[in-house]
């Protein structure tokens, strides 16, 4: 009788370049994206003002949020795209005053007066310039 073939394992890639989320080429060409929504009012009274909901926008336009509120734990939501998400809870709250920021820097404002004011990101500074 034989013995069975010992199977060959390969090696998982675990340096951390190798691990880092990379840009999908062709389906979702631009990453993940994550993002705090602060409110300067809330006019329902019901999440409070300030930072109130971390999310991420996803390549394939996808998007998660994590309210902050209720403390400690707040909950989950998901939506099929971004535009979903602000009509429900950014546009629809017009006097909120909401500001999305990226984690580049880059930041939406949603006024109070109906106006949308997009600030890109700040310039990655140049190493070795004070």
């Amino acid at each position: 009788m034989t013995q069975p073939e010992t199977p060959v394992v390969e090696e998982k890639k675990t340096e951390a370049a190798d691990l880092k989320p990379k840009l999908p080429s062709r389906r979702a060409p631009e990453g993940i994206r994550t993002f705090t929504v602060c409110r300067q009012n809330d006019e329902t009274g019901v999440s409070g003002d300030g930072v109130i909901i971390e999310g991420c926008h996803f390549a394939t336009g996808h998007t998660v949020i994590h309210w902050l509120t209720p403390a400690p734990r707040g909950s989950i939501a998901f939506f099929d795209n971004f535009d979903d998400f602000i009509k429900i809870h950014v546009s629809s709250h017009p006097t909120n005053g909401t500001i999305i920021t990226y984690g580049n820097g880059e930041q939406i404002i949603y006024g109070v007066d109906g106006t949308t004011q997009i600030n890109e990101a700040p310039a990655a500074p140049v190493e070795g310039e004070d």
